[in-house]
């Protein structure tokens, strides 16, 4: 059974998404890039290090960089306690 995007946001998850860069396999000079977009757990990101490892072990073009960043879709309010009230005009 798989889990819904709103359950995993639920339990801490947030997306990640990582600008892969790598080399083309038979013209080392050029870079290309690779968008991958997931849902994972920061700080450790097992979701986006076993794709890393996926790439190296797969895929011919060898990474020059990862860049990436994450963001929790699902946070806890923000809550002030107002001790009173002033009306304008």
């Amino acid at each position: 059974m798989e889990i819904s995007e709103t359950e995993l946001m639920l339990k801490g998850y947030g997306l990640t998404t990582a600008e892969f860069f790598y080399r083309m396999p038979d013209y080392q000079s050029v870079l290309n890039s690779y968008i991958w977009q997931d849902y994972d757990l920061a700080p450790d990101h097992p979701k986006l290090f076993e794709f890393i490892e996926f790439w190296q072990r797969e895929i011919d073009g060898p990474l020059h960089s990862v860049r990436f960043s994450h963001r929790k879709l699902i946070a806890p309010g923000e809550w002030r306690n107002v001790s009173g009230e002033f009306t304008l005009h």
